[in-house]
């Protein structure tokens, strides 16, 4: 693999909110008298990428190639140009966005002042046959019609500066300047090994179009002053309101009989109610008019666009600007990185097959190379987040490679004394010190990449991070053995309320829970020195939690009651003897708050789970699908089509939160693995070994859930038949199955068999 060595731009001139400076095109031609030979090219852009060969874009997906810091990681994509060749004059075509390079969306994160920031550059290796052809002062640069882009705030877009046959090989470009060289970028050169960004397949019309009564003003923007739009501002009136049905991520696609010269505004919002959008809850990065915000100036005469180097988390789009009488059209192109599904489930009540769709939009419309924050205000990788999710992801996704992919950065962002940020990519030494609920990321995500792969390859990779992470965070334990410092449990019920857990208990925990996984991890590997510093670490925080918040009668002293009891039954905190008592207790518990849940994200994660293995999976399932507040289900009833960021979405005088997070996904998971009862590899040994123990819920008359492993496809579904319920089992070679029947009793399985209870 060659990579370049030369960085090239446009000039050290880059975009700010109130100074634009559009996206560059870069030129470069060449000569090839055969053909024949093989022909590629090694390209980055920094910070996103396009890419032409003699008129025909080859580009990957969107935001090529990564989304990373580059005093990090430098990411290069890999094209073959040979079906592309032609006698004679050829021409290679660039495109830059600022992505990563210059985030001005990216203030609250203090992207604004990385030291890495500057205008976008680009970098190739052109090779033919044996010659190699890098940026240079031959490659030729002009401003391209994209004026303004942002991977948060938006795209805009002058289509009377667009400049026919630019990336053809005769097009004259003598008008066209030399690049000019500039510096390389600090980090690790590497080829991107995550899947790409693409659409889906699934383009959404609109399901009403309907004339708008204006926009929401906002208030203020926390950091962020006041800048005026050079655009202006979004109307406060008029427009049309565009509503696509669904909450998810992607861009639209637009089509005019346009006048030149004539403007269009498109503004992207969760929430329209009376024709009004409102876009206040996207409250973090930006001056009034840059929130997900498009513009097109139309050329004249029938045309259509589709925004580069942005996307957005919508279900709404007002657009001002189009005439009265004009032909104008909008569609939704719904887009994500490219991973497989590999599970599935469906049962009789169509309750939990709307919550099992709407977790599934979440993860997908928050993975973008790696799980994000939120696709319209954050699009950050917080590693709580992930951390939660990581297990129903890889679950029900391959998404192992994008995450390993990911998992590099955060490696790559991680401090010399071991600490890790809570978002990667990161810049100017944000968000460190955040706690181990957060940082467990470090451990979960290979953990469950192993028990669902067996590849052993993620647990290399990662296992010098691990221990680093230890002794910095041993470092942190005070003479109890605990620790207390990070983020407490996020979005509880009754956000305001005080009774939730403990950042001592909750990061003590969840650094218990670290240390446990690493010592799997350093067994697996035989470090057999590694293994036995985490058992000790292990050991020296569960007998301190012991000591400190676990009383004889099987409680934890600890407010937030459901999160805690669970967090520690869920993590086996209790001793054996008081197992079956917390439990009990934690029911009862439940019961006195009418069955309600009463949680945060890390009680979310688990309480359902220790429900199911109290016996008590129809009181879980009841806790999901019942249609009042709290619940997932009132979430249906309140119109949401993706998973919120707090159980309040859609109260009046709630606090401001996201409409489409994934780190209350969990419930795919416990549909398959606690209802349909398909549970992978139990023992933690064999990826293809599958444990079914179904729960036949009582509100159910059938459950059924699919997973490809390694070896093939399993497939579990239940029915009732009058007093009787069959289960069949479907397994295919090379995977082998315990079941494990109402009383208890158990059976091994291969191939195909079918039970009746």
């Amino acid at each position: 693999m060659v990579f370049p060595k030369n960085f090239v731009y446009a000039g050290p001139e880059y975009a700010e909110y109130d100074k634009f400076v559009p996206s560059p095109y870069f030129r470069k031609t060449f000569e090839i008298d055969d053909p024949a030979l093989p022909c590629r090219v090694v390209v980055t852009g920094l910070g996103f990428y396009r890419v032409w060969i003699n008129g025909k874009e080859i580009t990957k997906g969107l935001l090529a190639p990564y989304i990373s810091n580059p005093d990090d990681i430098v990411y290069f994509d890999e094209y073959d140009l040979s079906p592309y060749i032609i006698k004679g004059k050829n021409v290679l075509g660039f495109q830059l966005g600022n992505g990563m390079q210059n985030a001005p969306g990216g203030q609250v994160w203090d992207f604004d002042i990385a030291r890495f920031r500057g205008a976008p550059r680009l970098a190739f290796a052109l090779t033919t046959g044996e010659t190699v052809a890098e940026a240079d002062g031959s490659v030729k640069t002009s401003p391209s019609p994209l004026y303004f882009d942002d991977i948060r705030s938006g795209a805009r877009y002058d289509a009377r500066r667009e400049i026919a046959g630019w990336n053809l090989p005769d097009f004259d470009d003598s008008a066209w300047k030399n690049a000019l060289p500039c510096e390389s970028p600090r980090g690790e050169f590497r080829l991107c090994e995550a899947e790409p960004i693409r659409p889906t397949g699934r383009v959404l019309p609109p399901v009403s179009v309907v004339p708008a009564k204006g926009r929401a003003a906002h208030g203020p923007i926390r950091k962020v002053p006041a800048i005026a739009d050079p655009d202006g501002a979004p109307t406060a009136d008029g427009g049309l309101l565009f509503d696509f049905g669904e909450n998810n991520t992607g861009y639209v696609r637009l089509k005019i009989n346009g006048r030149p010269g004539q403007k269009l505004s498109l503004l992207f919002a969760e929430v329209a109610k009376d024709g009004v959008i409102d876009s206040s809850n996207i409250d973090c990065f930006y001056p009034d008019g840059h929130a997900q915000r498009d513009i097109y100036i139309c050329k004249g005469g029938a045309e259509g666009w589709e925004p580069c180097f942005t996307y957005h988390g919508f279900r709404y789009c007002l657009v001002t600007g189009v005439e009265e009488g004009q032909e104008f059209s909008l569609e939704f192109v719904v887009c994500t990185s490219q991973i497989p599904s590999i599970a599935s489930f469906r049962c009789s009540d169509e309750t939990a097959n709307t919550l099992y769709g709407m977790a599934e939009r979440s993860d997908r419309s928050n993975f973008w190379y790696f799980p994000t924050d939120c696709p319209h205000r954050e699009k950050n990788g917080w590693t709580g987040d992930a951390a939660l999710s990581a297990e129903h992801m890889l679950l029900t996704m391959d998404c192992e490679n994008s995450l390993r992919e990911w998992m590099r950065n955060i490696r790559a962002g991680q401090r010399h004394d071991g600490c890790i940020s809570g978002i990667t990519p990161t810049a100017a030494g944000w968000g460190f010190d955040l706690g181990p609920s957060w940082d467990t990321v470090l451990t979960m995500i290979p953990y469950y990449s192993y028990i669902y792969t067996g590849d052993r390859t993620i647990l290399e990779e990662n296992a010098d991070a691990i221990l680093a992470y230890l002794h910095y965070a041993s470092r942190k334990q005070k003479p109890d053995g605990l620790v207390e410092y990070g983020l407490g449990d996020w979005c509880p019920v009754g956000s305001n309320s005080t009774m939730k857990p403990s950042r001592e208990y909750t990061n003590s925990l969840s650094l218990m829970v670290m240390a446990e996984q690493a010592s799997f991890i350093f067994g697996v590997l035989n470090m057999k020195k590694e293994k036995t510093y985490a058992d000790a670490l292990y050991l020296s925080l569960r007998d301190g939690l012991r000591d400190k918040y676990v009383d004889e009668s099987g409680t934890v002293a600890d407010d937030g009651y459901q999160t805690s009891q669970a967090m520690a039954i869920f993590y086996g905190l209790f001793k054996t003897g008081k197992m079956d008592a917390a439990k009990r207790m934690l029911i009862d518990e439940i019961h006195k708050n009418d069955d309600f849940l009463d949680v945060g994200i890390l009680g979310a994660r688990v309480l359902f789970r220790v429900l199911a293995d109290a016996g008590e999976a129809d009181l879980a399932y009841k806790m999901i699908t019942r249609r009042e507040f709290p619940s997932y289900g009132r979430f249906i009833d309140a119109g949401l089509t993706t998973l919120p960021e707090c159980f309040e979405i859609g109260f009046p005088g709630a606090e401001a939160g996201s409409y489409n997070h994934h780190m209350f996904g969990d419930i795919k998971a416990w549909f398959i693995s606690c209802v349909a009862g398909l549970n992978v590899n139990p023992e933690r040994s064999d990826p293809n070994h599958i444990q079914v123990k179904p729960n036949f819920i009582s509100a159910l008359s059938f459950a059924e859930a699919a997973y490809r492993a390694p070896a093939g496809e399993v497939r579990v579904r239940w029915e009732r038949t009058g007093e009787c319920v069959d289960l069949s089992v479907s397994l295919p070679d090379g995977v082998t199955a315990e079941v494990v029947f109402p009383d208890g009793t158990r059976t091994a399985q291969t191939g195909t068999r079918t039970y009746k209870f």
